[in-house]
């Protein structure tokens, strides 16, 4: 028997292998296709037991409309988009086709009285999705989780087999993908399509907890926890305890989904990028007197605001104190896995090695990433601004600017998509401490109906900042005015009633032999030969940045981390191999702007 084991799984790792000949990071050879990816996905919302479905699936790219597959095309490994080398298929998919996933499931015995969850992380585009058979549900949507109650599908004892088929037009039509084209060239990176994020089993009870909405007030010295519970669970009593490590330090409780206004201690303990402090959150459902569900999560006392501050300028404030944001553009991309980090260690590591170069934020750049990248900007000490990923436009508009006042008018479709999609990025990360602005354009890329789009986002999140439009057409609305000036800082443009900020800048290139996407074209903003000269000038850009704070700006934002595909203007190169530009002299210029509205 052991024999045979050793024998299976030698015949799994030969059968899956990287696709095509692109560089990688060196986590790539780290990867099990028996164990992709194995960390409990969503960490504001944890339970004990659950069941990973990452793995080797069978796939199939048929005409879109054709019915299931009668033969599969071969295996592909989930999460990884079809189009990255992790998937080992490396296959682009068009409007025309539609992308097919199945594999089979055990159910464990453990679990039968339970209603049986399936979550996605996420899936671009379009997804629909079958059990032994049975339509479960349809989900649009690339950057979200979604889920479905597949109970009533299961046929029998098992193995049961699940069904995804998935159509990704990417920028045939308007929905929002951020950088992805099908013809990548410049700015532009290669299209993700299907499954990028972990697939999970999870059992409840009938009665349980769907999410939390946990929001802080330092003013106050509360925090509100609001249970949103399943409809059987409606009228059931939820229990909140604060920790602080093994002790605890506040609790509430009440019934009717009503929300928990939690009083916090005197001495609370304040979350900051220098010191950031969660306390964990154990939330407890009970009906009829008894527990039915139990969760584990994490809260974070901060606020951010804006306010006239001692300079008389308006700033960035956190915990009611001027802080400078500083940070880089983020891409989130991955030569190996494109949207997915091939390991969370990889995932980690990036935002480790920015707090290690003295940043304070990063910005998200038309991109969300996994619930997991979040809590380790939570953990680490990392402020988020979070962009809508852009959409509707072809590239070869996306940086056209109406400077007459108008917009870009999208279609009811295009324009209900947006919203839909804005308002569930916004419900995923409502509860990471770590977001704090959020940025809904980018560029004029699709920008439309600004004023109504951020006086929305304001009214449905009042705990956080809205930055209308980085770098776009601008109105005067939202708590931001951000400029975007490439290659170095400056200021063209002041708003004495927001906070004035630096969106992009920056782009000092450097290729480096061995580490590149394509060895023969590549471009940064400007272009340099070796690491002091790429340091040298990021510290004369930063220098220059810092004599423009007492002029009004209260944040800048460096292009950026990583080299992208063609692009060769990152702090790192695309694989993650060679940092290039002096970590101990590029933190010390950061945490001189992180500090310099500090006294």
């Amino acid at each position: 028997m052991f024999s045979l084991m050793l024998l299976c799984s030698a015949s799994v790792f030969a059968v899956w292998q990287p696709a095509g000949e692109k560089i990688r990071t060196p986590w790539a050879d780290e990867i099990d296709p028996q164990n992709v990816l194995p960390e409990y996905p969503r960490p504001l919302l944890q339970r004990a037991d659950w069941q990973n479905l990452n793995g080797l699936w069978q796939y199939a790219i048929t005409a879109r409309g054709a019915k299931h597959p009668a033969a599969f095309d071969g295996e592909i490994l989930v999460p990884f988009a079809v189009e990255s080398s992790l998937s080992g298929v490396g296959r682009t998919l068009d409007a025309k086709s539609e992308l097919w996933y199945e594999r089979t499931f055990n159910v464990p015995s453990k679990w039968k009285d339970s209603r049986l969850l399936l979550h996605f992380g996420a899936v671009d585009w379009k997804a629909d999705v079958w059990v032994d058979g049975a339509a479960v549900g349809s989900h649009t949507g690339g950057y979200t989780p979604f889920s479905f109650d597949i109970t009533e599908a299961l046929a029998g004892k098992g193995p049961h087999t699940l069904t995804v088929r998935v159509w990704d037009p990417c920028d045939a039509s308007y929905q929002p993908r951020g950088k992805q084209v099908s013809k990548p060239n410049g700015i532009w990176y290669t299209s993700v399509s299907g499954i990028w994020q972990t697939v999970w089993l999870e059992p409840v009870a009938k009665h349980h907890i769907e999410n939390l909405r946990i929001t802080p007030d330092i003013d106050l010295g509360t925090l509100t926890v609001e249970p949103i519970l399943s409809d059987d669970a409606a009228k059931d009593l939820v229990e909140v305890v604060v920790k602080d490590g093994s002790a605890t330090v506040a609790s509430g409780r009440s019934i009717n989904g009503q929300p928990i206004v939690i009083d916090m201690p005197d001495n609370v303990k304040l979350w900051s990028p220098d010191t950031p402090f969660l306390y964990d959150v154990k939330v407890v459902l009970k009906a009829g007197g008894k527990e039915v569900d139990r969760v584990d999560s994490y809260a974070a006392m901060r606020k951010f605001s804006v306010a006239r501050a001692e300079d008389h300028m308006v700033r960035l404030m956190l915990n009611n104190k001027p802080l400078f944001h500083m940070g880089p553009l983020d891409q989130g991309w991955w030569p190996d896995g494109l949207y997915t980090a091939p390991t969370d260690e990889a995932l980690l590591y990036d935002v480790k090695q920015l707090k290690a170069m003295g940043f304070n934020m990063i910005r998200k750049h038309v991109k969300v990433e996994p619930a997991r990248w979040y809590t380790h900007c939570d953990r680490e000490g990392i402020i988020v601004w979070q962009d809508m990923p852009s959409g509707d436009r072809s590239p070869q508009w996306q940086n056209h600017r109406y400077f007459d006042g108008s917009e870009f008018v999208r279609s009811a479709e295009s324009e209900a998509n947006y919203r839909k999609e804005w308002k569930e990025i916004i419900d995923m990360l409502y509860s990471n401490p770590c977001v704090g602005v959020w940025v809904p354009f980018n560029e004029a890329w699709g920008q439309f109906k600004t004023p109504e789009i951020v006086a929305w986002t304001k009214q449905y999140d009042p705990s956080r900042l809205v930055n209308p439009a980085s770098g776009g057409n601008h109105y005067p609305c939202g708590d931001i005015l951000d400029m975007h000036n490439y290659p170095n800082p400056a200021i063209h443009l002041l708003d004495p009633t927001r906070a004035n900020v630096l969106g992009e800048y920056g782009g000092i290139g450097l290729a480096l032999e061995g580490h590149l996407w394509e060895p023969d074209r590549n471009w940064g903003y400007v272009q340099f030969k070796t690491t002091d000269e790429v340091t040298d000038e990021y510290v004369k850009y930063a220098k220059m940045l810092l004599e423009l704070v007492p002029q009004g700006y209260s944040a800048g934002v460096y292009t950026q981390t990583t080299d992208c595909e063609v692009e060769v203007n990152g702090l790192m190169t695309y694989d993650r191999k060679v940092t290039k530009i002096d970590i101990k002299r590029i933190a010390e210029v950061n945490r001189a702007l992180c500090r310099s509205l500090s006294k």
